[in-house]
């Protein structure tokens, strides 16, 4: 007896789904897996002649077979059925080579400044970057073989920058400001060739042709009206070609996918529209619904909130949606980090200290307006989806749905929000002699591509550059990861001479803690991080450290104190304020018994200073290191292993009596 059913369409939505929840009976040969007297389908065959063919599951042969399928019909079973079978996904194939081909470091390897702080990053496929900033300035930098250079600056704008699209093709670029003003760029020779000068104000903007078009087509939004315009920017005209109204509000966000010549756009109420650039209307080929409600292009009406970005795969088979749902965004977030916390997942643990400074970070970006909008990438492969995240920049596998990497956790300063990847000229005839799943790495073992990820940050006047390399370490501290391309902000410049201002030749270098359970004898480097010893021997030898708990001790990691509270909340610096960072190449977290500083992200010392237990190089440039153990190691330790609650505090008090300082 073979059971009816509709012959599954596998380009309709969820359609292997239902083929899967399907229980066939057969008189045909035994073709699946017995399970309570019964086979069941267990696959899909490979389509024959253009048609695909489902296995039918048969029914075992016995005496009582028909009559058993007869009582089964006439007496219909009563209750919940069993849970269907879920079938684990298949690893996704060639995995490795396509993270081979993405960014991996932990750290960002170098970052460059711009005068203000930057909102807009883009890649070009003609080996460019582009980077734009609320000050309305535009740069150019032109990838090599290892790393950027900078090429060229314009300001582009007296106002901020709205809007920054590249075409397709790599060949010209454009920025939109509330100046009625577009500028466009050729990126190649970086130079302005073309200005617009717009009746409306421009809302979003997008490049809307293919590789090869003999009109650059540009569409433009209306920030006040419904209306999208496009113009030929090789015209040199104030004239657009043609304007149709697509949305009933205005639209906040367009990307064109050039695989289908098709535009999806999102206006400010969160209704998406696909629309031909050619014509502005819905495109007849290339998408396969009618009507919208048979989609999920309503979900973000129906959440009443808006679009941030719209990012298309290279496949053009997909696209990403970036979204920021007002009210929800700090306590929804703050529940499911909470609850990483909590968790046994290394991946997703932080520092309780950390933790709360970058829950503090998520509620300022939900009330700044003029932050990057957050963006959501594919790779080249269109298998693997980057965006950035509390605990960092997360690399997503489509195909698992499992995060595979996180890039950039331990960058406790820095929040990066929008991002952009270059993978390498896919163009390349070095790169194209090689299977695609293998275009990074030849037989020598050399990278034939630099893949990179560019990322701009809250409240940053920096691009941050993620590369395979981690930062290296200079032989001159002045010259980091971070270069200073333009003149420090005035602020930053006051910092750096106050730091100057410490007399060194008064301060001493050793002191010794008395605690309750023995002596720590502690060396000092005055000349290294002279504002960091004076402000802690100074509360040594006003007793501000008498008394106090170890507050926070973690085993295998380091015991901490300097908290009139006991909490970890406390404590200030002896001018009142929090001061400044002073890292020193030759200070490092790589050993134990490392006397550091407690802080709750970048220039916010105060009192709290830990000892650490193990070497915890992640640390390094984080915290500032001042001092070594020297004698009471063991004191550290047995103070290592007191028993501790689950907030890490001592279940017994173990305090600083006092401490001496020898007179200079």
């Amino acid at each position: 007896i073979r059971a009816n059913y509709e012959k599954p369409d596998f380009h309709a939505n969820n359609s292997k789904l239902r083929l899967w929840k399907l229980y066939c009976f057969s008189e045909q040969p035994n073709m699946g897996e017995t399970e309570n007297g019964k086979t069941l389908a267990t696959d899909v065959e490979e389509p024959q002649n253009g048609k695909h063919v489902a296995t039918d599951a048969v029914e075992p042969q016995s005496g009582n077979a028909t009559s058993a399928v007869a009582e089964s019909e006439e007496e219909p079973l009563v209750g919940p059925g069993p849970a269907p079978r879920s079938r684990p996904k298949r690893p996704l194939q060639f995995e490795h080579a396509y993270l081979d081909a993405l960014p991996s470091a932990q750290m960002y390897e170098k970052s460059y400044m711009h005068r203000d702080v930057v909102t807009h990053v883009a890649v070009s496929s003609a080996e460019f970057v582009v980077t734009g900033s609320v000050d309305g300035h535009l740069k150019f930098w032109k990838k090599k073989a290892i790393g950027i250079e900078f090429a060229k600056h314009f300001r582009s704008h007296l106002g901020p920058i709205e809007g920054l699209a590249v075409s397709v093709d790599g060949l010209l670029c454009c920025t939109i400001s509330n100046d009625h003003s577009v500028k466009i760029y050729d990126v190649v020779n970086y130079d302005m060739m073309v200005m617009i000068r717009t009746r409306f104000v421009p809302g979003a903007v997008d490049w809307v042709y293919k590789q090869g078009d003999v009109k650059a087509r540009l569409a433009i939004s209306d920030r006040n009206s419904s209306f999208v315009h496009i113009f030929d920017a090789r015209a040199g005209t104030n004239e657009p070609i043609i304007s149709r109204e697509i949305h009933l509000g205005p639209v906040k966000v367009m990307r064109y996918n050039p695989v289908f010549d098709t535009v999806i756009s999102a206006d400010q109420q969160g209704i998406i529209e696909y629309w031909s650039p050619a014509t502005l209307e819905f495109p007849e080929d290339g998408v396969k619904f009618r009507v919208k409600s048979d989609t999920s292009l309503f979900e973000f009406l129906k959440c009443k909130t808006t679009v941030s970005s719209i990012e298309v795969s290279p496949d053009g088979k997909q696209f990403s949606i970036t979204s920021l749902i007002a009210g929800y965004v700090y306590f929804g977030l703050a529940r499911v980090a909470q609850d990483l916390q909590r968790s046994d997942v290394p991946l997703y643990q932080l520092e309780a200290i950390d933790f709360g400074r970058r829950m503090a970070v998520e509620k300022e970006i939900e009330k700044t307006e003029s932050a990057p909008q957050p963006n959501a990438v594919f790779d080249e492969s269109s298998n693997f989806l980057i965006y950035a995240t509390l605990l960092g920049i997360k690399v997503v596998n489509l195909h698992t749905n499992k995060v595979a990497r996180i890039l950039g956790k331990v960058e406790n300063n820095d929040r990066f929000l929008r991002i952009a990847l270059y993978q390498g000229d896919r163009s390349s005839k070095k790169v194209r002699k090689i299977p695609a799943a293998a275009a990074n790495v030849n037989e020598s073992k050399e990278p034939l591509t630099d893949p990179t990820l560019i990322c701009c940050a809250f409240k940053k006047h920096r691009i941050y550059l993620f590369s395979q390399r981690e930062p290296e370490e200079p032989e001159d501290a002045t010259k980091g990861r971070d270069i200073f391309n333009e003149k420090p902000p005035a602020d930053e410049l006051l910092a750096a001479s106050d730091i100057g201002k410490s007399v060194t030749t008064s301060l001493p270098d050793n002191v010794i803690l008395h605690t309750t359970m023995g002596d720590i004898h502690m060396k000092l480097y005055p000349e290294e991080c002279p504002k960091t010893v004076e402000n802690f021997t100074t509360h040594c030898r006003n007793g501000y450290y008498d008394n106090l708990i170890f507050h926070r001790v973690i085993k295998g990691f380091m015991i901490q104190t300097g908290d009139p509270l006991g909490d970890g909340t406390g404590g200030q610096s002896i001018w009142g304020r929090e001061f400044e960072d002073e890292f020193h190449k030759s200070l490092r977290h790589d050993r134990p018994f490392t006397v550091s500083m407690a802080n709750a992200g970048e220039n916010t010392n105060g009192s709290q200073f830990f000892i650490t237990t193990v070497a915890t190089p992640w640390l390094d440039n984080k915290h500032t290191v001042f001092g070594r153990v020297i004698k009471g190691m063991d004191v550290v330790q047995a103070i290592e292993k007191v028993k501790t609650d689950r907030g890490d505090r001592p279940q017994v008090d173990v305090k600083i009596l006092n401490v001496t300082v020898p007179k200079s």
